[in-house]
């Protein structure tokens, strides 16, 4: 049987492990070639190693130019020019807004902005002259509204959300598709990283009508549709996996 994704050369961001890993495994199950971009180059090697012929890793700093020039060229030289593109790689950090460094107002706005700009920007040509594509940017439920102590995630997230209208906009008539992913709370690494110590999720859970947090697989899933031919007529579009958490608003008393 046919695979969803048999044919796709993907490059996804961030894929070392969490949600990136859980996109990696899925895309290769489902027939794609993968390449596995990250700065977690232990993570990354481990992974591609793992599941062989279909995948290879190659380091990548988002925010660097020159490492999007050689990511391509890696993507090209190993499988050809990339149909796929994720841009799932992100950072966060907490903090009120009067305490926050611009130092780290800057770090985050480079990882998860210009980061997603310059994946998109670097896939424009490649894409077109294969024909056309599937890009598929990772915001968050911070992209939709917005939530205490995250002043530069949520813009960050919310620049995503924008940049990913207006590239669907331009890159329709090339038969690229852009749409961004808005997931929720999921069960990885992120916070605990952020925060510096492990976190209890179950309060988050509690607030969420679903009852749970998210699992990377079920965010995989999701990015896995826009990336085939299934989600054919759908572009500049919003695609939240929250379990539910944006389908209500907050009413401060």
């Amino acid at each position: 049987m046919a695979g969803r994704l048999d044919g796709k050369i993907a490059l996804i961001t961030g894929g070392a492990r969490g949600q990136g890993e859980a996109a990696v495994r899925a895309f290769v199950a489902e027939g794609a070639r993968v390449v596995i971009a990250d700065i977690l180059d232990e993570d990354g090697e481990k992974l591609a190693a793992d599941i062989g012929d279909a995948a290879v890793y190659q380091h990548l700093d988002v925010g660097s130019e020159a490492d999007w020039e050689v990511a391509i060229t890696r993507t090209q030289a190993a499988f050809g020019p990339p149909t796929v593109l994720v841009n799932n790689a992100g950072v966060l950090h907490f903090s009120e807004l009067g305490k926050t460094e611009l130092a780290d107002y800057e770090r985050v706005i480079r990882v998860n902005q210009i980061g997603q700009f310059l994946g998109m920007r670097s896939v424009v040509e490649p894409m077109t002259a294969a024909g056309g594509g599937s890009i598929v940017n990772v915001s968050s439920v911070e992209g939709l509204a917005g939530m205490p102590y995250l002043v530069a995630y949520t813009a960050s997230k919310f620049a995503i959300r924008g940049m990913t209208k207006v590239a669907a906009l331009e890159l329709a008539a090339k038969n690229i598709r852009v749409n961004s992913v808005h997931p929720g709370a999921v069960d990885t690494r992120m916070i605990p990283e952020a925060v510096g110590t492990e976190v209890d999720m179950s309060f988050v859970a509690k607030k969420v009508p679903l009852g749970r947090v998210g699992r990377p697989e079920e965010i995989a899933r999701l990015v896995l549709f826009l990336a085939s031919d299934e989600s054919s007529y759908c572009t500049g579009g919003e695609f939240a996996a929250d379990g539910g958490a944006t389908a209500t608003y907050s009413l401060k008393v």
